[in-house]
This record gives C-alpha cells, structure tokens and sequence, in this order.
C-alpha cells in the first residue's frame, strides 16, 4: 500500500493525463458527473453520488456505431473505430463498480458487444472508498462493502491523506506511472487506514435500509412474484418519466437510431428505458401494453431474472439513486417492503 497527501492531487491527476485521458468526478452547473479531466475542471472528490454513475466511460449514453456514405451509385459504410486509447476512471464509488460487474455479465457475454469490450480492455478503475455512506444507501444489501471496493486500485481519503492500494494489472502499471508521487504506507498508516473501514462500516451497519431482506427474491422466484397481486397496488403513480434508468449504475436497455446528416446517414445506438411506452415496439405493437407491465419489468428483471440467469447476482447495486430521485419514491427499496414477509426488513 501507499500514500500521498492529498494536496498533490493535481499533480496525481497531471500525472495520469500525460500518458492517457482522465476521466473524473466534476462538479459543473450545480451538479457533479463523470467527464474529462482538464486543468481548469472543478474536480469534485467529495461528493458522495454523482448524479449518473461511472458508467458512461463504459457504456455511453449516445455513441455511434457507423456511417452509411452515398458516393455517385455507390454505397460505403465506415464503421466507428473502437477505443485505442487508455483511459482512468477515478474516484467510482463501490456500487458503481460493482455496477460496471453486472454490465459485464451483459455485454461481455456472447456475442460480444466489441464497443463495450475495447473500453473495458483499455479502462483503468480507480476507486475511491466511502467516507461517509448517505441514509438513501443500501449496498450492504447486495454484498458490497463500500469501505474497500474491489477496482484495479482503491483509494481512501483520509485526513490529509490519500491511501493507494493496487489490485489488478491494470492497477500496478498505473501505479508505476505515478510512483514518483507516491510513498510507501507504514504500520501507522495501515491502522489509521483500519480506523477509518470500521469507523465506515459502523456508518452502514445505522443506515436505515440496511436491514432490508431479499428473502423470497432471487432465483426461482419469477411464477410467485411476477403473477402476484402487489404489482397493480404498486405502478399507479408511476409517471413512466425514466428517471430511474437513467441514473441506475446497471440498466443497459438502449435503442438504435439513424440520423440523416444530409450527405450520409450515421447510425447510433442511445441509452432507452423500459418504463416507456414505446420501448421493444414492433410492427405487430408492444409486448407490455400497460404501464404495470412495464413497472413490474423494470424490478423483475433487477431482482428475479437477472440473478436467476447470472448465478445469483443482483442486478441492483443499492446505490440509492433511484431512492433520491424518484419523483414519486417508487424505488427499489418500496418495491422489496412491499411484499413483506417474502421480502421486507431482517427480522432483529
């Protein structure tokens, strides 16, 4: 392990960008989202969730996949080229790596999405522990600790410290590239590092949803959940807005597009969301025609399909912003209460 003062943050950061692009947490327009870090960004390390997770560096929400170019009679398509350069993510709080996981089990299953592969293939993930989890964070649920995440590197901010700890490959040669930066960690700095993982896990262990229960979730459960009852006492203020696709670290829906530009055609693919209408429509109409079809989808798949063809794995993270940004506080927490006691608080 080693550590750095966290003053020299900005040579850290200077340092990464020599040799690849940095993406970070910034805080622009009264809101902190990943994106490229520059000398003039107004890095933001310190708040909690940004309002997207990290993904976006993964799994973009608007890329193009090629272009269709009419040249006299004659037709050519220049695919988009796939990523080659290395890239950083740093400062992915534990869920949202723990999210970048489940989109593996999506994309990198075959066939192979090769846009989504190249990234993961030349991205670095640097982690950066929890100082102080939100009462809207539930993580613990679904097995993650979010005082020490599992990325290439973990980091913790403590005090006027930056504690750097490498996991992977990938995690070592970024390690070498800022070794001059770094030093290594003593007895000391380990036991103030131990101080500051419990002092974060007893944090958790008081957070209010961390007592919620996945009893009767899960594998095997997709005939008693799917045809009960609670679904159509649950969906009706529902305002099929999205909002909660758009800021979950695991949804993948997307849709395909293409967009005359006047001298050619590019087809792209963009992030879509299951709660809309319109969503899989084809020419004989909508699978779900309802609004309680496509609710009761949403959570199936996140709490029953998912891990019933992915050896158990949740394809929730609890990272809470569903909670937090629901206009009508249909998240997923109110979805597992509702059908107590197959699935609700721990019991003591």
């Amino acid at each position: 392990m080693y550590k750095m003062k966290i003053e020299n943050m900005n040579a850290l950061f200077r340092t990464i960008s020599g040799t690849q692009d940095l993406i970070t947490p910034i805080r622009s327009a009264g809101q902190t989202n990943f994106g490229l870090w520059t000398e003039e960004a107004s890095v933001d390390l310190h708040t909690l969730k940004t309002a997207k997770s990290g993904k976006d560096a993964f799994f973009p929400q608007s890329e193009n996949l090629y272009t269709c170019l009419r040249k006299g009679q004659r037709l050519t398509i220049e695919p988009e080229a796939l990523r080659e350069r290395p890239f950083t993510v740093f400062g992915m709080r534990a869920c949202d790596v723990r999210g970048v996981e489940v989109l593996d089990r999506v994309f990198l299953a075959e066939p192979v999405d090769t846009f989504y592969a190249a990234r993961r293939s030349h991205g670095t993930i640097v982690a950066l522990a929890c100082h102080e989890p939100e009462e809207s964070c539930f993580c613990q649920v679904f097995g993650t600790d979010c005082a020490e995440a599992c990325a290439d590197v973990t980091v913790w901010m403590v005090g006027d410290m930056l504690y750097w700890k490498e996991l992977t490959e990938k995690g070592i040669a970024l390690t070498e590239t800022v070794g001059a930066l770094l030093e290594g960690a003593d007895a000391a700095d380990e036991a103030a590092l131990n101080v500051e993982k419990e002092a974060i896990r007893r944090i958790t262990e008081q957070l209010p949803y961390t007592g919620l229960s996945l009893e009767g979730w899960g594998r095997d459960a997709t005939d008693v959940k799917f045809h009960s009852p609670v679904w159509e006492m649950l969906y009706h203020p529902c305002l099929a807005c999205g909002t909660c696709t758009f800021v979950c670290p695991t949804c993948q829906c997307y849709d395909i597009k293409d967009y005359d530009t006047g001298h050619g055609v590019q087809r792209y693919r963009c992030w879509d969301s299951c709660m809309y209408s319109d969503f899989t429509m084809m020419a004989h109409g909508n699978n779900r025609t309802s609004q309680m079809q496509r609710f009761r989808q949403r959570f199936m798949h996140k709490l029953v399909y998912f891990p019933e063809n992915n050896e158990g794995m949740y394809s929730c993270v609890g990272c809470g912003r569903c909670v937090e940004k629901c206009p009508e506080g249909l998240n997923i927490v109110k979805v597992i209460k509702a059908f107590a006691p197959e699935g609700g608080e721990r019991n003591g």
